[in-house]
């Protein structure tokens, strides 16, 4: 009798539950719909804007769509600028369940990211830093899946090596400007491209394109 009363409470719970995780479900799709239709607004209105050390939107987008595909979720960026690639990491992030730490050194850039941020709803999913690149990145502790490098050419391999032992197998490192002829560039591919551990290709646009170079083991 005892279990004949117990048994209908139990899948009345079950049914409960299982309507409330629905609802939420639902909830959370129709909130990132806004926020995905809200940022590809803000995106596609300011394409042609973007100046002051900022990505291509084509560059913007391969950064996204690299953190979707693979599901990354703990990313960090060098070299904010005013927050275009900081919006297409961030917004990646936001499907993911994710959170970008982005480091800029210039004041007046950083806050200007910080009011791009806020406008498009991204702000909870970034970790903004006022800071030297040089010095924090070494005292990050990661792990990290996810990085990309867009600020000193010349420090790229620098942040390559401090960082490496804070990535975990399958992350991804990435750096801008790496079809250009900057000074560093050709070092820091080089570098990463023997490294036996990592499979590096190109990406993005033709005149100034993404490296993405996947961690393979340790």
């Amino acid at each position: 009798m005892k279990f004949q009363l117990i048994q209908p409470r139990i899948i009345l719970l079950c049914l409960v539950l299982l309507s409330f995780s629905t609802a939420v479900y639902s909830q959370a799709n129709k909130n990132q719909k806004a926020l995905d239709e809200k940022v590809q607004a803000f995106l596609t209105k300011n394409k042609s804007k973007w100046r002051d050390l900022n990505v291509p939107y084509e560059d913007g987008q391969v950064l996204h769509d690299l953190i979707v595909k693979h599901r990354y979720k703990s990313a960090l960026e060098i070299g904010t600028s005013t927050g275009h690639s900081t919006i297409w990491i961030a917004w990646a992030l936001s499907k993911t369940g994710g959170k970008l730490i982005t480091i800029e050194i210039d004041e007046d850039r950083y806050k200007e990211a910080l009011a791009n941020l806020r406008e498009v709803g991204l702000s909870e999913y970034v970790d903004a830093r006022l800071a030297d690149a040089h010095e924090l990145v070494k005292k990050l502790e990661g792990p990290f899946d996810f990085v990309f490098s867009d600020a000193d050419k010349n420090w790229y391999t620098q942040y390559f090596k401090e960082l490496d032992p804070k990535l975990s197998v399958g992350a991804c490192f990435t750096a801008h400007n790496v079809n250009n002829n900057f000074s560093g560039i050709n070092d820091f591919m080089q570098y990463v491209r023997s490294k036996n551990n990592y499979e590096t290709t190109v990406a993005g646009s033709k005149d100034e394109g993404v490296s993405v170079s996947y961690k393979r083991s340790r």
